[in-house]
């Protein structure tokens, strides 16, 4: 069509805020103001040479030869739609006005391709996400219309920078601005953008392509007030994580407390369902108490969507879904799997391969090309091969390798990433005969998953032998992997014919991997599930297997017993955050030391390098599970392995609040270690029968077992484990009233973990320390101690002794009289440990028990439920803003 845009082009998109709710209170009176609005739009766009090339409803979308034209149209636009004087729909919306509409509006540039009359193309996908930022009223730009109209904008107008916003788009972010015009409303609510409600949704490298109606049709499910659990099923390969991501993506400003992904992939044991949920929304393990009810008090409350990815392989622990739903009344669930979960509420909505031409009767090539399945091939062969065009001659190829391909995404795009060496005619010659359906294969599996196999197989045909090995080889990692791993473990014995580096660069390259950026900038190479199951086939037809899972359990033995050395030093926060990046590799390692061909010595040693990491993070649980099942396996193994791994035990006892349990733990661990002469051992065990001892206010006792510790550490000449020692007995001397000699033990204590740099050591101590000199009546210097031990433990991810500092702030607040206050930083502890399920340090414990009684003891009751209730009510941002702001340093 002449004289319609072309190249680059800027896109003005509009529409009315609160028009469905306007059209049901008032459809005769809508339809007046509807045919006004779409004068005047029409009017603004055309008077500024504009070309509205698309209406749905109330909105517009127009093109523009310049990025001022579009400018000048939104202007116009928006002054005469402010002016008008609107029939009275019944709506009178945040201003109170019941006259005036509001139309919100999106500025945009960018190349586009125009097909009759249409526009198609990521600026189009980026404008219409853009829009969906902004309220009524409100006229934004992204920062290439942004760069075009900044030193010519008509009189009077600004540009304000509203920052970077991640749309809901879920790739880059997007630099948006907002029109200010005299006269018009400038001050809005804040974007609707991912960045404004919590969410831990991952960017993502590329944008969604098609899938409109499969997102609008889930969006509307799950508005449903009958529709709490949405199942999104297939095959693998249909897409069903893309497009979960995108509808909890535009879900995300219904929910007020957010959406949060939950990724089960990883995962295979169903016992771990609970605690990978609870992980992601920041719920920790508290002693003795089920995880579950936990994280169902987590979530009672609040209004939030959880996004449950890959529930496939634990599919037994499915009856979790409905039990959390039942809890929390505002609570939905948006499920992937390839099989449905068969629960109450369950809602299935099968997920569609992309839509498919008639191959028969082909369509015109501008008809073509708007197929999902097409465009998305083009899309991923354009990015391979920046040349690639599509026309009359390849067109009929390309639209047989998507119909030979079911429509599937991923073996579509494994097939576009080809296209730098095989033409389409080229590829659909190989295909013909690689994508038949398996004979002989399980006759369960779904046809679709039998061609994605034989798809992938096509691909992984096509590397040369190196590469094949390598990609089978890396099959053997789970979560990720970083390229040190991956040369240690798939070339342990130098045996792989091909350079790691540039084999991992050609399966990149080839989208059988895919790079992502890891701690301290270090790229991680991920597999999706779907291929490297496929891999993991061709791992055992090797014969490789388990030399492979040999090798990589070795490794990251390797990995956690040099973390293990590192958690006691200054960058012991550092190596946390690895070990948890590795987990998922680390829990593979520790399955394969307990399967039957596996090593029960490597799944010991691999506990008792875990301990303080499963301790410190809240891992309490799982690290417990572990050390019991290679304890049990490994009733044969060395005195010495059994001694360390009964004391790991120990710990994780310890952790849920199980003192019996750890006495009997420590207690065999210490007999072994005499038997075996190791005084460092003993000197552990000792030190921990001592903390118990302290716990059941055996203090003479404790006192007893710690000095006998502390001789022994002395003797040893450790400096880190003399002052983690000297701290446990003034701590116990403080319980005995000898505050004196207490200060000097706990002093020293720090003094020394202050030399070695232990941040988790000098949490604890100077903790003791703040309510030590508390006891003696020093309340600012109590409170200073606190402050100080608050923010070592935030740095640690500590959260038992987060929870045991604001506890000492409260008590500063109840020596200095304030009572109320007092109780409300207590109900903020309270609320702490229900929600993060974390369980206090048995002698905090003791300390928190007395100090909230004295409390309790000191205001009426209706005055203790009160400001114990403002407490529970507030966050942990806010419960450690107020426990700081209101502790005075005397």
């Amino acid at each position: 069509m002449p004289g319609i845009p072309s190249g680059t082009i800027t896109f003005l998109f509009t529409d009315i805020e609160g028009s469905t709710k306007r059209w049901e209170r008032n459809p005769q009176e809508m339809g007046v103001t509807l045919a006004r609005h779409d004068e005047l739009l029409s009017k603004a766009v055309e008077v500024n040479g504009g070309y509205v090339f698309k209406t749905v409803g109330d909105a517009f979308c127009a093109a523009f030869a310049t990025a001022s034209q579009a400018l000048n149209s939104a202007l116009d636009a928006q002054q005469s739609l402010y002016r008008e004087h609107w029939a009275d729909t019944g709506d009178t919306g945040d201003t109170g006005e019941t006259d005036r509409i509001r139309v919100r509006m999106a500025l945009h540039t960018g190349v586009a391709e125009e097909r009759d009359g249409d526009y198609f193309g990521q600026p189009v996908n980026r404008v219409a996400r853009l829009l969906s930022a902004g309220h009524g009223g409100q006229t934004l730009l992204s920062l290439p219309t942004y760069e075009l109209v900044r030193d010519q904008l008509p009189a009077g107008t600004q540009l304000r920078d509203m920052g970077e916003h991640h749309l809901k788009d879920l790739i880059r972010p997007e630099r948006v601005f907002q029109l200010t015009i005299p006269g018009l409303p400038a001050e809005f609510p804040p974007l609707r953008t991912l960045d404004n409600r919590p969410n831990n949704l991952p960017i993502q490298a590329t944008p969604l392509v098609g899938r409109e109606k499969e997102v609008a049709e889930a969006e509307a499910l799950l508005q449903r007030s009958d529709v709490r659990l949405l199942t999104l099923t297939g095959p693998g390969g249909t897409g069903k994580t893309r497009l979960g991501l995108q509808v909890a993506a535009d879900m995300v400003d219904r929910f007020e407390d957010g959406v949060f992904m939950v990724a089960l992939a990883p995962i295979s044991d169903p016992d771990l369902v609970v605690p990978t949920v609870a992980m992601a929304l920041g719920v920790q393990e508290a002693g003795g108490r089920p995880l579950l009810d936990s994280l169902k008090d987590h979530l009672r409350d609040k209004q939030l969507l959880l996004f449950l990815d890959n529930f496939e392989q634990i599919v037994e622990a499915s009856s979790h879904v409905p039990e959390l739903l039942a809890s929390a009344p505002r609570l939905k669930a948006l499920v992937t799997s390839r099989v449905v979960l068969r629960v109450s509420g369950e809602h299935d909505f099968q997920v569609p391969p992309l839509d498919l031409p008639n191959i028969k009767q082909l369509p015109s090539l501008e008809r073509l090309t708007q197929y999902e399945s097409v465009r998305l091939f083009i899309e991923r062969a354009q990015a391979a091969k920046t040349d690639f065009a599509i026309n009359n001659d390849n067109a009929p190829f390309v639209a047989e390798i998507c119909v030979r391909l079911d429509g599937l995404p991923l073996a579509i795009e494994l097939a576009a990433v080809r296209i730098r060496l095989l033409p389409p005619q080229a590829m659909l010659a190989r295909l013909e005969s690689r994508l038949k359906l398996l004979t002989g294969g399980a006759r369960d599996v779904p046809a679709r998953q039998q061609t994605l196999r034989n798809t992938i197989a096509w691909s992984y045909d096509l590397l040369d032998e190196g590469e094949k090995a390598l990609f089978r080889r890396m099959s053997v990692f789970v979560g990720g992997r970083t390229l040190e791993a991956v040369e240690a473990v798939c070339s342990a014995d130098g045996d792989l014919p091909i350079d790691v580096l540039d084999g991992i660069s050609a399966l990149v390259d080839k989208s059988l991997i895919r790079q992502q950026e890891g701690l301290g900038g270090e790229p991680r190479f991920l597999m999706l599930v779907t291929i490297r199951e496929y891999a993991l086939e061709q791992l055992a037809e090797s014969g490789e297997a388990e030399k492979l899972r040999r090798d990589h359990a070795s490794f990251f033995l390797t990995f956690a017993e040099e973390a293990e050395t590192h958690l006691t030093k200054a960058d012991q926060v550092e190596w946390l955050t690895r070990l948890e990046e590795e987990h998922d590799n680390l829990r593979a390692a520790l399955s394969w030391g307990l399967s039957d061909l596996g090593e029960v010595e490597t799944a010991l040693h691999l506990c008792n390098a875990l301990w303080r990491f499963w301790w410190l993070h809240g891992h309490n649980i799982e690290g417990r599970k572990w050390v019991a099942s290679a304890l049990e396996k490994g009733q044969d193994a060395g005195p010495a392995l059994r001694a360390r791994a009964l004391y790991s035990a120990g710990i994780m006892a310890l952790g849920q609040g199980d003192n019996e349990k750890a006495k009997t733990y420590y207690e065999e661990s210490l007999a072994l270690f005499k038997e075996l002469g190791n005084k460092q051992g003993m000197s552990w065990a000792l030190n921990d029968l001592g903390i118990l001892m302290e716990a059941q206010l055996d203090y003479d006792g404790a006192e007893v077992l710690v000095r006998e510790s502390l001789d022994l550490k002395r003797q040893l000449g450790d400096k880190r484990d003399v002052g983690v020692a000297l701290a446990n007995l003034g701590d116990i001397l403080r319980y005995k009233n000898d505050y004196a000699q207490a200060m000097v033990l706990l002093e020293e204590g720090v003094s020394i973990l202050r030399e070695v740099k232990d941040t988790y050591g000098l949490a604890t101590t100077i903790g003791a320390l703040g309510m030590t000199v508390l006891y003696q009546g020093d309340k600012g210097r109590a409170a200073v101690f606190f402050k100080e031990s608050l923010a070592l433990s935030m740095e640690l991810g500590y959260m038992m002794q987060v929870a045991g500092c604001l506890g000492g702030l409260a008590a500063v607040s109840r020596a200095e009289r304030q009572f109320e206050r007092a109780a409300k930083i207590f109900g903020a502890v309270q609320s702490l440990l229900d929600t993060m399920n974390t369980a206090l340090h048995p002698g905090d414990r003791n300390d928190y028990e007395q100090n909230l009684a004295e409390v309790r003891a000191q205001l009426i009751e209706e005055e203790f439920k009160a400001a114990w209730a403002e407490g529970q009510a507030l966050s942990i941002e806010q419960a450690i803003e107020y426990a700081l702001e209101e502790t005075r340093d005397e």
